[in-house]
């Protein structure tokens, strides 16, 4: 049987869990992700996890925050004024910064009187990852 080496193309159905058993994503009802290994499109422990296994085969395997989306970096949390913020934003809302071609997804983590708190950091940095895997195919 076939086990999933660099450079190949394959299907992975998965489960993404955090410690407190929250799922964050899933592909359960939809078709499995699809990417090549060695490629780095997704997260390097995931990739690290499929490589080896054979087509059928499942597991269960945890990514620390390091092999994930890092760890939280505090030079990424950073004070804005608050004029600076479209009018109706609220703490918890996704936005937009940077610059057309070179713009970042910023979370408002805290609103004042006359400043505002956004972190750039990916929203689960910090965070180690549980993964449910299941390898469906070898495409080539």
């Amino acid at each position: 049987m076939s086990k999933a080496t660099q450079g190949n193309t394959v299907r992975v159905h998965y489960k993404g869990t955090l410690d407190d058993g929250t799922v964050f994503d899933s592909s359960e009802g939809i078709d499995p992700i699809e990417f090549t290994l060695g490629e780095g499109i997704v997260i390097p422990g995931f990739e690290q996890a499929v490589l080896g296994m054979s087509p059928g085969e499942s597991k269960t395997i945890k990514i620390p925050s390091a092999e994930a989306y890092g760890e939280h970096r505090s030079d990424l949390v950073v004070k804005v004024p608050r004029a600076a913020l479209p009018e109706g934003v609220e703490v918890g809302m996704r936005l937009e910064a940077g610059e057309p071609g070179n713009s970042f997804e910023v979370v408002v983590t805290e609103i004042a009187a006359d400043s505002a708190t956004l972190d750039a950091n990916h929203p689960l940095a910090g965070q180690d990852l549980t993964f449910d895997l299941t390898l469906v195919e070898i495409v080539g």
